[in-house]
């Protein structure tokens, strides 16, 4: 597992003082006013902030991070990710888990049969799409509901599925 966590991407500045425009990578946007410190990925290191304030913006988390005072302090930092330690993540409900810790697991179904790795997950509102990828490329597409997605073992490193509950083949 991932010791830490991306939840969001800096895609701009906000005002004079420094303020960081992100968008988030979480469903619970406001889970930012429960951390205390973040990081930031610049140029492929990790530098860590405490977090002054917090504020939202039409969807987006404005930030505002101690010893970024003002925008052109702010302006380097424009497209980087933002990570937590995992130990900061909140905890999850029972099967729920980070997309982080899902991305690669072999996928096989209920006959044990490899049928892929999961290489992207869409949220589409009422739930996820798992984007299955199989050994010649071609995807495969399932909805994350309890009668496609029967187990999730981190564990092991797999995740078994009914196929017959919804498979849709995507042909580009």
């Amino acid at each position: 597992m991932q010791k830490y966590l991306e939840v969001g991407q800096i895609v701009n500045t906000h005002g004079l003082k420094g303020y960081l425009k992100v968008v988030p990578y979480t469903d619970d946007i406001e889970r930012f006013e429960e951390l205390k410190k973040i990081i930031i990925v610049y140029q492929k290191e990790n530098i860590e902030y405490e977090i002054e304030k917090v504020k939202y913006l039409k969807g987006m988390v404005l930030l505002k991070l101690k010893g970024i005072e003002h925008i052109n302090e702010a302006e380097k930092y424009k497209n980087c990710f933002l990570k937590i330690k995992r130990e900061d993540a909140k905890k999850l409900e029972e099967n729920t888990y980070f997309i982080a810790d899902l991305i690669g697991l072999s996928v096989y179904n209920e006959e044990k049969e490899k049928i892929g790795t999961l290489d992207e997950i869409f949220p589409t509102g009422s739930n996820d799409v798992y984007v299955v990828k199989n050994e010649k490329g071609k995807q495969i597409l399932l909805p994350a509901i309890s009668s496609v997605i029967k187990k999730v073992d981190l564990e092991e490193g797999k995740i078994i599925v009914d196929v017959s509950g919804g498979v849709m083949p995507n042909e580009d």
